[in-house]
């Protein structure tokens, strides 16, 4: 009867595990390949000129993350953000995302060295946000998977940096790295 009562146990909490995921206001999502892992139920950009085209259309922050397929920081990074639901929730509604697993040829995308993992914020007047950093002086836009506390208060700096810009778009900017309208193409 206890092995009974164990097993039944562990169900419920398999299921309960199961059913407080995460799930989009539109429903289920059919998992992409462009996720790479990173979150399936996302809807990811294929190239940086669309995640470009999209953020300016939604007047939405775009989310880069540089990664590469045979890393163990970025497969542990992966694994952190993807089971994370408040940042795939706010990923999800309020940012345009886009994962790479290619350098661009960009340099502002990379101010500080082309590394992996990487993570840059971009706003929809197409503006790399290099005052939002990760937790480390060495390597500014990198992240660990004990940083998603710090990664989310970076999300939600990004959300809140873009309604200040838009309110104060008309008398100065909010950021230094302007991309030029050709390398959106050239990426």
């Amino acid at each position: 009867m206890t092995r009974a009562a164990a097993s039944l146990v562990l169900v419920l909490v398999a299921l309960s595990s199961t059913f407080t995921k995460y799930v989009p206001k539109s429903g289920q999502r059919i998992p992409q390949s462009l996720s790479r892992g990173w979150g399936d139920q996302l809807n990811w950009a294929q190239t940086y000129e669309e995640a470009l085209s999209l953020s300016q259309s939604t007047n939405k922050p775009l989310m880069v993350l540089f990664h590469l397929e045979d890393c163990s920081q970025c497969d542990a990074l992966k694994q952190a953000l993807a089971h994370d639901d408040e940042i795939q929730r706010i990923l999800d509604e309020d940012f345009v995302v886009l994962n790479v697993i290619q350098e661009t040829v960009d340099q502002n995308l990379s101010p500080d060295g082309k590394y992996v993992p990487r993570i840059v914020f971009v706003d929809p007047s197409m503006r790399v946000r290099d005052d939002i950093v990760g937790p480390y002086s060495n390597r500014l836009y990198t992240y660990e998977p004990k940083d998603m506390k710090h990664l989310l208060e970076n999300m939600k700096k990004a959300k809140k940096l873009l309604k200040v810009s838009a309110l104060s778009h008309r008398t100065t900017p909010t950021s230094t790295h302007s991309l030029p309208e050709s390398t959106a193409a050239e990426v």
